[in-house]
């Protein structure tokens, strides 16, 4: 039997590009190399435009544990700098502490719930492409199997053999500061919080806030108490002792790196709370950036496509966009409506972001390294974001609402992330990230049915849903919405623009009636 698509990665990209194909009516099988869920400690949130993302799927709620929209927050973090976002009159960074493994759960549970299959213990060892397909090589419980696709998606993190084996350049920098390392520890004995919410610790005058990176002369400390068991405690050192790389990471050793970056010596024992909290250490860094995205029928998302330092968590806001990306169009074409260029059309869009993030994570571990010179750019870079505009600049970067798609349409939403926005339609009133669930295209008509969009629509009706509804106060009077959330066209309330709505369904959902 020929899947349409094999994903290898069952880490949250690949499932959650699972997803996207199951709900396009496309059938995909996960693989990973792992007989069950990774027990090592990863991510410890989600970190900007993902959440709306995923609010579009009905998945906010179960991750953030938060009813209704997401929320944004009031401070955040870059390189280092404490960033006050109730300033902003728009703030458009949203954040939520969820670790990895639970990440992971949920999205399991999405994808099966959907009908996919995730055959984990089984690692793929090479594969052979050809006109109409892929064959994939693989080693599983039962001994080696062969696997028929149709594409092949590699969602296998940084060292990913589908990107090797397709020979796909990585190129990139690599740096062998900052040391980092990381550990989830029992609250220590003699901490001290201040009212309003910083951390003292002992023989250390200088407080520190929590859920932040702080810069001191000697490196980086960070102290975030996720949990009531378990505190999370992380140092970085440029040019610290040497660190055995083959050798795991002792709370001893994170004690001592504790001391030397804070003057502190902080006594450390295990969370109380289950993990998975397995102490981690990172000796420099990656940042790489594939040279391209797609291979023939071969595709890369998430890290087998991009690596880069953590700090500002963009790895899977940035990782779980591409899968909403390609996840539709892959799909289009696998179902035969996709117009000429359109999974092109995933490089195209998705490689420019991975190249902002490259700029920032860089720019970020700069910013926070030891020396004069950091300290005068500093000091330069706190004037600048005192003002609101650069603050809301860098908020967007992080957030990643600052990226606009070529769409060819001049209205000020088109190509970004659609906003928040409540109508009321036949069944009462409901946000557009509700109606956004199926993950098919939406036409929305904001003003009720006045633009009378029914009939120019009607040959895209078996991909494209058209939702009548009434805003009190339309940013748009229409919009067609992608399924990845990005507005493909928009128009006054009035003025229909039939013709701009008709260039755009020809262009992103195929020819009328195909």
């Amino acid at each position: 039997m020929t899947n349409d698509v094999v994903i290898v990665g069952a880490g949250p990209v690949g499932l959650f590009l699972a997803g996207e194909l199951a709900l396009a009516g496309v059938r995909p099988v996960v693989l990973d190399r792992l007989p069950a869920r990774s027990g090592e400690q990863k991510a410890n949130g989600l970190v900007g435009q993902v959440l709306r993302l995923l609010d579009h799927r009905g998945l906010h709620q179960p991750l953030s544990g938060l009813p209704g929209a997401p929320r944004p927050i009031p401070r955040f973090v870059f390189g280092a700098f404490p960033l006050e976002l109730d300033r902003l009159d728009r703030n458009p960074l949203h954040a939520a502490p969820v670790p990895q493994h639970r990440i992971e759960e949920v999205l399991e549970e999405h994808v099966r719930a959907l009908g996919v299959t995730v055959r984990r213990d089984h690692e793929v060892t090479g594969f052979d492409q050809d006109r109409t397909g892929v064959t994939v090589h693989v080693h599983g419980p039962d001994g080696a199997e062969r696997l028929r696709a149709r594409y092949l998606v590699g969602a296998d993190g940084g060292r990913s053999t589908v990107r090797k084996l397709a020979g796909i350049g990585f190129p990139g920098i690599t740096a062998t500061d900052p040391v980092s390392r990381v550990a989830h520890v029992r609250p220590p004995e003699g901490l001290r919080t201040t009212d309003s919410g910083e951390v003292l610790l002992p023989g250390c005058p200088t407080p520190f806030r929590t859920y932040t990176h702080t810069r001191t002369d000697h490196g980086v400390f960070v102290i975030s108490p996720f949990d009531p068991g378990a505190v999370m405690i992380a140092t970085m050192e440029w040019g610290g002792p040497p660190a055995d790389q083959d050798t795991p990471l002792t709370l001893d050793e994170l004690r001592a790196s504790i001391r030397r970056v804070t003057g502190a010596d902080l006594p450390l024992a295990p969370a109380r709370t289950a993990g998975p909290f397995t102490p981690r250490r990172t000796v420099g860094h990656n940042t790489r950036l594939a040279e391209r995205y797609r291979d023939g029928r071969v595709l890369l998302v998430g890290d087998a496509a991009h690596v880069h330092a953590a700090t500002g968590g963009p790895g899977l806001n940035l990782g779980l966009q591409d899968a909403a990306n390609l996840g539709w169009k892959l799909a289009a074409e696998l179902r035969g409506w996709a117009p000429a260029g359109l999974l092109d059309s995933y490089q195209r869009e998705r490689h420019p972001v991975g190249q902002r993030v490259f700029m920032h994570s860089q720019a970020q571990t700069a910013l926070m390294a030891p020396g004069p010179g950091t300290t005068a750019v500093r000091a330069l870079f706190g004037e600048l974001l005192a003002h609101p505009d650069n603050l809301g600049r860098i908020a967007a970067l992080l957030a990643g609402s600052d990226i606009r798609y070529d769409v060819d349409c001049p209205h000020p939403l088109a190509g970004r992330f659609v906003p928040e926005i409540s109508a009321t339609t036949s069944d009462g009133e409901v946000r557009i990230a509700e109606l956004a669930r199926t993950g098919r295209p939406l036409l929305i008509d904001l003003t009720g049915g006045k633009l009378d969009l029914a009939g120019p629509a009607a040959g895209w009706k078996d991909r494209v849903d058209l939702v009548t509804a009434d805003c009190p106060r339309p940013p748009t009077g229409a919009l067609l919405l992608r399924p990845d959330g990005y507005v493909a066209w928009a128009t006054e309330p009035d003025r229909a623009d039939r013709e701009g709505m008709d260039r755009a369904l020809r262009t992103w959902f195929g020819a009328a009636g195909s």
